[in-house]
């Protein structure tokens, strides 16, 4: 299985925020669509291109707000996110993925197809996707 199939299962809806929001409107973003983060997009220099510069997830809004110490409407997303950026493939299958969040200890994984955002991956969702092989798989060997 690979990660294509599971965008597809779940589809490719991405939510984004730019780099100058407060954590405060991260946190009502996250709980609007009851997700655990959001990619970090700003406007190229003419306007209509838009590019992903980094991800910010629940774990960097408490770890800022437990260091800062400062309210969720004076701290940045600029000044919280991720910008070292873990992605994936399309193509690349649903073990490598697992290896990739294990390793860098993530929850979320970005997925380009030629350099754009195609899709981001939670592990809530290669946790299903295994399942559902895995229940696949007992059943055509108990039939």
């Amino acid at each position: 299985m690979t990660l294509h199939d599971i965008l597809q299962a779940k589809g490719t809806e991405i939510h984004s925020i730019g780099p100058d929001a407060t954590l405060d409107e991260v946190i009502s973003e996250l709980v609007r669509y009851n997700i655990g983060s959001l990619i970090v997009c700003e406007s190229a220099a003419r306007g209509t291109d838009i590019r992903m510069i980094g991800i910010i997830t629940e774990r960097d809004v408490m770890r800022k707000q437990d260091a800062c110490q400062s309210p969720l409407p004076q701290l940045r997303v600029a000044d919280t996110m991720s910008d070292h950026l873990i992605t994936a493939e399309p193509d690349d299958r649903i073990e490598h993925a697992m290896r990739l969040m294990t390793q860098h200890r993530i929850r979320h994984l970005p997925v380009l197809q030629q350099g754009q955002l195609c899709g981001v991956i939670s592990i809530g969702d290669i946790v299903k996707a295994h399942h559902d092989q895995l229940e696949m798989e007992n059943h055509f060997m108990t039939s």
